[in-house]
């Protein structure tokens, strides 16, 4: 048998809630979550599930029915995370910051009725608006006050009268004190980790529409023995995890929330990314743990307060979300003496495929190896059907038991994206004679020039060699001789000047004089999705707009 085969052959799915269990078995009096100060034991966020759970299956709520949780990183987001599990709930993902016509689409999609939110204005008031149009039947209000320390619940109560929504008092706004039922226990029920549906993650996936992806409960338990395996050098009952990036987000659920819960590892949450609140947590707690998106370790890297601040405490770390850049990794390890390796993962593999091992054999600018009991081949550019010759770049697709169960009523999408049993990622890679990945670009970003594949974040490295360089981004744009050519978006570190001119010059000896870029734009800021990775969409759209409009004059 295969790798993949062995390890799968020793593989038991288990809900996802039997890991909860055993982490408040074996570390019942350990800190499960520190939230601005205020500390929770795992025996504590224990039973606030199983009361909530009792709760929820009072008001109805059981097996199959959806449940929207619209909440940014705090105690009650993992509480109604396993109580919904827990019941044969399945847990429907929101992004707080969506605005009203994207949580309305969701929920109609999903087929969400009830959904778990704050009572801060800026969240609930959305969640209300959608309610009122009919999309939600009931919203359960949690009370943020409830879950800060003194002073500054006082503080709160006193000063942020204006962030508090005004909440009516009635049947479809049910309190969290009003649910959750001190002393109960809920009535068990029957989950079949294969078959039964833990999650529904949204993602726009490699085409299309905002989808749901139907993670069960098998596929997130495996990708947490696969976590497992890959971070051996965790030491369970010890770890201290920074959750910065929002669990609402498939990387930080798995790889945040759940793989704490696994290790039994205190979970330090952050509502938001603020880098000095950040600074000041990792040295007040002395986080071990860190996972994290290139962006957050390049502001570290890059700002002066964080000179003065010791970071040594961090151990391990795992980067995702997007390309993370050999000089970021390099400083970040240099200045923290910690491992930072970079992982690959999608929403539809629940979420991770591979990552570098937590040792000496790490490979910059690597994704790793494949996670244990996961297979990755590559197929032909030229024809999807076909496997690429060997060595050769294709299209990565995987196989194993993290893979979803297909996107919620979109057949059509899941077979495209299941064709051949297995998931088409949509990036471009190889693999060395070692067996390590190498991606090279999204198949929809791949720039054609004169015939050519040039690949977008190949420039971006050879830009990012350039001392003056914070963050860069690279699209295609028309180009009347060559078809398409690259056009380059950079923004420069505090302090620096650089011209278009000198990066041109500098790229002279990385890139041939089909990869340079045509264009080079200079950007306060570069755009980024909700977890802090670079995205191109905006730029995309901004280009084709500037093109239209000055066609149209």
């Amino acid at each position: 048998m295969t790798d993949a085969q062995d390890w799968l052959a020793d593989f038991h799915p288990k809900p996802l809630h039997a890991y909860l269990d055993a982490s408040v078995r074996d570390f019942g009096a350990r800190p499960a979550m520190d939230f601005l100060g205020k500390g929770w034991s795992y025996a504590e966020i224990g039973a606030m599930v199983e009361h909530m759970a009792a709760g929820l299956q009072a008001m109805g709520i059981g097996k199959g029915d959806k449940v929207g949780l619209c909440l940014p990183n705090t105690p009650y987001y993992t509480v109604f995370y396993f109580a919904v599990l827990r019941i044969g709930g399945i847990v429907v993902n929101f992004n707080p910051l969506y605005v009203e016509r994207e949580l309305s689409f969701q929920a109609r999609d999903a087929g969400v009725r009830i959904m778990v939110t704050l009572d801060l204005k800026v969240i609930y008031d959305k969640v209300e608006a959608v309610r009122r149009e009919g999309s939600l039947d009931t919203i359960i209000v949690c009370p943020m006050a409830d879950i800060l320390p003194q002073p500054k619940k006082l503080l709160f109560s006193l000063f942020k009268r204006k962030e508090r929504a005004d909440i009516p008092n009635d049947a479809a706004h049910p309190r969290y004190g009003e649910i959750a039922r001190d002393g109960a226990t809920p009535t068990a029920v029957e989950i079949d980790p294969e078959t039964d549906i833990a999650v529904f993650q949204y993602t726009g996936g490699t085409t299309g529409v905002p989808k749901g992806a139907m993670l069960t409960h098998a596929n997130l338990s495996a990708n947490l023995e696969q976590l497992r395996t890959i971070f051996a050098a965790a030491r369970r009952g010890e770890e201290k995890m920074l959750c910065v990036l929002p669990f609402f987000h498939v990387f930080a659920m798995t790889v945040a929330q759940n793989l704490s819960v696994v290790l039994g590892a205190e979970m330090v949450l952050l509502p938001r990314f603020e880098l000095k609140m950040l600074l000041d947590t990792i040295k007040r707690k002395k986080v071990t743990l860190f996972p994290g998106v290139p962006t957050i370790y390049t502001a570290i890297n890059n700002s002066p307060v964080a000179q003065g601040y010791d970071l040594t405490s961090i151990r391990l770390c795992i980067s995702g979300g997007a390309p993370l850049p050999v000089e970021v990794k390099e400083e970040f390890e240099g200045r923290t003496g910690c491992i930072l390796v970079e992982g690959y993962g999608l929403t539809e593999s629940s979420p991770l495929v591979s990552a570098n091992p937590l040792d000496e054999n790490r490979r910059s600018g690597s994704i790793g190896l494949a996670a244990p009991g996961t297979t990755i081949g590559f197929r032909d550019l030229e024809d999807l059907t076909r496997d690429a010759p060997e060595g050769e770049k294709g299209e990565l697709v995987v196989s194993g038991p993290q893979v979803m169960a297909g996107y919620y009523n979109r057949p059509e999408e899941t077979t495209r994206t299941l064709e051949g049993g297995v998931l088409h990622t949509g990036d471009v890679g190889y693999r060395d004679k070692d067996g390590f990945i190498y991606l090279v670009d999204r198949i929809k970003d791949l720039i054609l020039c004169s015939g050519y594949n040039v690949y977008p974040r190949v420039i971006e490295e050879a830009i990012y060699q350039h001392s003056s360089v914070e963050e860069v981004i690279v699209i295609a744009i028309p180009d009347k001789y060559r078809g398409q050519a690259p056009k380059a978006f950079v923004k420069l570190r505090e302090g620096e000047e650089l011209s278009a001119e000198d990066l041109k010059s500098f790229l002279a000896d990385h890139l041939s004089t089909i990869e340079r870029p045509r264009e080079i734009e200079f950007r306060d800021s570069l755009p980024k999705t909700m977890v802090g990775k670079l995205s191109k969409k905006e730029l995309v759209e901004e280009e084709e707009a500037r093109r239209a409009s000055a066609t149209a004059g």
